[in-house]
């Protein structure tokens, strides 16, 4: 039997140490390919660039050596990959390990979850990696706890049917391997603070976002509650947005069949 091939990738860019942590963590589970942004693509979602062509180069870097670095985003990093570049289909697509968590409403605008969601999409079961706060604070611990979370699942989950997603979020603690995981689901935050305007040098406005809101839904059986309680969350995702509790509500509204 061939060895499992693992795809892995990130929001942060290629240099960050998250991503060559993980790469370290996953040593001897499979064949490592590992495809990256060049720059920092926080925030960027599951964004395409469709306006110009992306470029790939190779990593030379002591830490980031045979990397292939790619001039877009998270998500376009996986989508070359698996569309022709890679060459062959991985087994299992991860991304990671994130600076900052990415709980609640942040799923919609991670990076992170957009790059592993880009494998789920084409098939590939697929793990979001994130630490919970920023800083890299105790790093070699998150990526063990990563590697004990992808055996876990590849135990009981083997791999070659239906495609899964997971967004894990990890304590910045020492024994970050150790703690309890708990299966969650997504909190809410408040909405995000007001945008932040300052002034360039040529006396022109210019705006920063402002920071994401506080947890508002953060109950027992959430990401948010877990994290807080030295836990480390696992929240299965779906890429599904249809409403579908509303649709009989919207067809006798509107007076529409509801197919």
């Amino acid at each position: 039997m061939r060895a499992m091939r693992i795809l892995i990738a990130n929001d942060d860019g290629y240099l960050a140490p998250g991503l060559a942590a993980l790469v370290q963590a996953m040593q001897g589970l499979g064949e490592i390919d590992v495809f990256a942004p060049e720059q920092n693509a926080s925030g960027t979602s599951n964004a395409l660039t469709l306006s110009r062509p992306l470029n790939i180069f190779e990593a030379r870097g002591e830490h980031v050596r045979g990397f292939r670095v790619v001039n877009g985003t998270p998500s376009d990093s996986v989508h070359v990959a698996l569309t022709g570049v890679l060459g062959h289909r991985p087994d299992l697509v991860l991304s990671g390990i994130n600076n900052g968590a990415n709980m609640g409403d942040d799923t919609v605008y991670s990076g992170t979850v957009a790059a592993a969601m880009e494998g789920y999409l084409f098939g590939v079961p697929a793990i979001a990696f994130s630490q919970a706060e920023k800083g890299w604070a105790h790093l070699d611990a998150a990526a063990a706890a990563a590697r004990a979370i992808v055996e876990q699942v590849l135990a009981t989950a083997p791999l070659g049917g239906a495609p899964w997603l997971l967004n894990v979020n990890i304590p910045n603690r020492p024994d970050a391997a150790s703690l309890p995981r708990v299966l969650t689901r997504l909190g809410r935050r408040h909405a995000s603070e007001p945008v932040i305007r300052q002034v360039n040098p040529r006396g022109e406005p210019i705006y920063w976002i402002g920071p994401a809101g506080d947890a508002r839904e953060a109950g027992a059986g959430t990401d948010f509650h877990a994290v807080a309680n030295g836990r480390i969350s696992i929240t299965p995702l779906q890429v599904d947005l249809t409403d579908h509790a509303a649709r009989p509500g919207w067809a006798a509204r509107l007076g529409l069949p509801s197919e």
